[in-house]
């Protein structure tokens, strides 16, 4: 018999996404609510626990062999879970190459390393040639458009390490890259008036669990004169696709970001 986890609760969707492009994913047992990739995943897995909270008696119910965690906002439940008795891998992806390294590290504890190398090849190919494509139209403009990336809208929230690297990797200037960096939530929050001073020349909104709403932008205070605005460059990445931490945000999120700074 195996060694390795047969029984597997993935708390975030990009592990699930994860396993099933692995071809593992008999091993899911248990889900959150809020996985979204693959679409089937959420037909075929019982749902056993929320983002922050739940119960973890559903957990339990499953009888895991590993589970599978993000970042210290599942802190909690990872403590419990091993009280419990529960192995728990805790990811705390952050930035291009985390996302890469996460599939490596699941592609190992499922004893299918060489599928995720393949993987993991396929997704550095696609970042190489976005980088190309960047690189010629900077030849031919000689400018890199500056590019305000809005997590969320009340209070701001400029991004996250990832989505900054994606937006370098496509060609563009994150006006707030030196801030993504930070792994807390708080210290991504600039002022309205440093995103005025920073005059973007495209806005991307990834409102997290809503739609960006390009009209609310455009009615705050002195933000009519900055560039993205006043041109009507403002944009919508769905917020499942650019942040979340997994495959997606390269295979879908890159190419938006690449159509989205050609324009």
């Amino acid at each position: 018999m195996s060694r390795l986890p047969q029984r597997i609760v993935c708390l975030t969707t990009e592990t699930v996404e994860v396993l099933y492009a692995l071809g593992e994913q008999d091993r899911i047992v248990g889900i959150s609510g809020y996985t979204v990739r693959p679409p089937e995943a959420r037909k075929e897995k019982p749902k056993v626990f929320a983002f922050t909270s739940g119960d973890i008696e559903k957990i339990l119910a499953t009888q895991p062999d590993l589970v599978l965690t993000f970042s210290d906002l599942q802190s909690e439940i990872s403590r419990d879970l091993i009280k419990a008795g529960i192995p728990v891998y805790a990811f705390n992806t952050r930035s291009v190459e985390d996302i890469l390294g996460m599939i490596e590290t699941v592609g190992r504890l499922v004893g299918a390393e060489a599928r995720a190398l393949a993987l993991v090849a396929e997704l550095e190919a696609q970042i190489a040639r976005t980088r190309a494509i960047a690189a010629e139209r900077f030849a031919l403009t000689g400018k890199k458009p500056r590019v305000y990336f809005e997590e969320w809208d009340e209070p701001l929230i400029s991004g996250i390490r990832w989505a900054s690297e994606l937006i370098e990797i496509a060609g563009g200037e994150d006006v707030f890259a030196e801030q993504a960096r930070s792994p807390l939530a708080k210290d991504r929050r600039p002022t309205p008036e440093a995103v005025i001073a920073a005059a973007p020349e495209v806005i991307i909104g990834s409102w997290c669990g809503k739609h960006f709403r390009p009209e609310r932008v455009t009615a705050r205070p002195g933000w009519e004169n900055i560039p993205a605005v006043r041109d009507g460059k403002m944009y919508e990445i769905k917020s499942a696709v650019i942040l979340t931490p997994g495959p997606v945000a390269i295979t879908e999120g890159l190419p938006q970001l690449l159509d989205i700074l050609a324009g």
